[in-house]
């Protein structure tokens, strides 16, 4: 679950040349063929651009990857670079400008930051006032609307029979075990074009957090966010820090998008010193969750203690993601740290201690998370399980399910099934996959990639933008690079010692979009059975089976 390093753009721009060569022909059969459902799909989503273009400009700083992966899918249309160069000009929304300025993005870490460089902490002035309104969540309706007016119908994928005599041998591979489930689907009619298995559940890893993404955005919707507060017992001179179960809240100095437990400590100061208060008993609330908060496989460098409250999903190191040693008790640690920040302004605390506001103490401040849209894309692209196991609960509370392990799999499941996705075989314990218990199957999981490109569903789109590329973003950017399926995979890993996993979409050489499942148990060795998937997904993409 490491996400890999980016590399510098002197070291892409040769591959990325050659990727865009390669890919015009295809690309340009793509631009012909999809102006009837990109159509639609624009028709859909115009207000949604015409907020986010109203909102947003050309911005100051380092290019960020969320641009490069916002881009690159839209209306389950696989875009990578060269589509968005075929499709016209480049525009201001950043849409497009994504693919140019993914070669300077290259020189940093993959998928680390989906924010906008901006403030996304809506200000964290005193009382919760923001200091803007928040910018509408991002999209890849840009790019809709710049294909919109192309010409020609959408044509079919090719038959089912077709690919078994190409996938079969492939998925026969002894690395990948003694199970498997493996499905391809036509994304442009949701007919099943090849199936082996695809009905038996089996260990999906971290593929479960397309399931995660799917029922968290159903419930919540693209432009929700998640608030942190500092309220005031009146009286009393409690001051609670409030968690909002923002797994992306962030100590740090520069919080790069996320919210900031700085500027909540310098806002709630400026409020208490409005009151004439500087000394307070300080005390924090995680009661937004229930239950356990160890997760099932016990302590982990992959995964924090889910908690309601925490900075820096409870890293010990200054990284972003991947694994880490974790602080013991997460809510703790981040209440000690925003007592820290508000001795900086002169207010003296006591040590926190947990607590739980009563519904008579007086939010002082709060700072938001980036929207959904932002988390999920980042949860997808960095394989982040801390996020995951939060979008679960989440969705919990959303769904009046408790907001446990538990309750988030009910959630989920109860989600999927309001959208009549197929849930035979399947069964939910978690929301980022680490519970071995889970069990999904490549029809679901090919289902849900479906649903997530359907064009009367645009708020499922952050569900493939968050893909990784292949051979670009990141738990993909190591793998790819030299087989021609640069930019034209894009695909959830999961991986799990005996299961390897692999899901995602790819355009063929036909310029036909498929989505595929390959799941595979009992596998011995990790790296052959990976290479076997890719080398599964690959041929996919290469076929042009018609």
């Amino acid at each position: 679950m490491v996400v890999p390093e980016l590399r510098g753009w002197q070291a892409a721009e040769e591959r990325l040349a050659r990727l865009t060569r390669s890919l015009r022909p295809r690309l340009a059969r793509v631009a012909r063929s999809t102006g009837p459902v990109l159509a639609t799909a624009a028709r859909t989503t115009r207000p949604w651009i015409a907020r986010f273009a109203q909102a947003t400009g050309p911005r100051q700083g380092r290019p960020r990857t969320w641009r490069y992966t916002a881009g690159a899918t839209t209306a389950g249309l696989a875009l990578a670079a060269g589509v968005v160069t075929a499709a016209g000009p480049w525009d201001s929304t950043g849409q497009r400008t994504a693919e140019r300025d993914r070669a300077a993005a290259l020189e940093h870490a993959g998928g680390a930051d989906h924010g906008r460089g901006s403030d996304m902490s809506r200000g964290a002035r005193p009382g919760g006032a923001a200091a803007a309104t928040p910018r509408a969540a991002p999209s890849a309706a840009a790019v809709l609307a710049g294909l919109g007016g192309t010409g020609g119908a959408v044509r079919p994928a090719a038959e089912g029979p077709a690919l078994a005599p190409v996938l079969d041998p492939l998925l026969e591979n002894p690395a990948l075990g003694t199970g498997r489930s493996a499905a391809v689907v036509d994304i442009t009619t949701g007919r099943q074009l090849y199936g082996q298995g695809a009905g038996n559940g089996l260990t999906p890893a971290s593929t479960t957090k397309i399931a995660t993404a799917v029922a968290a955005l159903s419930a919540l919707g693209p432009d929700h966010r998640l608030t942190t507060r500092a309220a005031l017992e009146p009286d009393t001179g409690e001051l609670v820090l409030v968690g909002g179960g923002d797994p992306t809240l962030t100590a740090r100095k520069d919080a790069k998008g996320a919210a900031s437990l700085r500027a909540l400590a310098d806002a709630t100061a400026t409020a208490l010193a409005g009151r004439g208060v500087h000394q307070v008993t300080l005390s924090y609330d995680t009661t937004l969750y229930a239950g356990a908060d160890l997760h099932p496989i016990g302590v982990n460098e992959n995964l924090a203690r889910v908690s309601a409250l925490m900075a820096d999903e409870g890293r010990t190191d200054d990284s972003a993601g991947g694994p880490a040693d974790r602080v013991a008790d997460p809510a703790a640690e981040a209440a000690r740290a925003f007592g820290r920040f508000l001795n900086e302004h002169g207010v003296r605390t006591t040590a926190p201690g947990p607590s739980k506001a009563t519904g008579r103490a007086q939010t002082l401040a709060t700072v938001s998370s980036p929207p959904l849209s932002d988390v999920v894309e980042r949860m997808l692209t960095n394989s982040d399980n801390d996020i995951a196991e939060a979008l679960a609960r989440q969705t919990a509370r959303a769904s009046g399910q408790r907001a446990d392990f538990a309750g988030g799999a009910r959630a989920v499941a109860a989600r999927l099934k309001a959208l009549g996705l197929p849930l035979a075989g399947t069964a939910f314990h978690d929301g980022s996959g680490l519970d071995r218990a889970d069990r999904l199957t490549a029809n679901l999981l090919t289902a849900l990639l479906r649903t997530a490109a359907d064009p009367a569903r645009p708020g499922l789109r952050p569900v493939l933008t968050g893909l990784p590329v292949a051979g670009f973003t990141g738990t993909l950017a190591d793998r790819y690079t030299g087989d021609g399926a640069a930019g034209i995979v894009r695909a959830k890993t999961g991986t799990l010692t005996g299961v390897n996993t692999l899901a995602g979409t790819a355009v063929d050489r036909d310029g036909r979009l498929l989505a595929f499942a390959f799941l595979a148990e009992g596998t011995t060795d990790p790296q052959a059975a990976q290479a076997a998937l890719d080398h599964a997904a690959t041929t996919l993409a290469a076929c042009g089976c018609g």
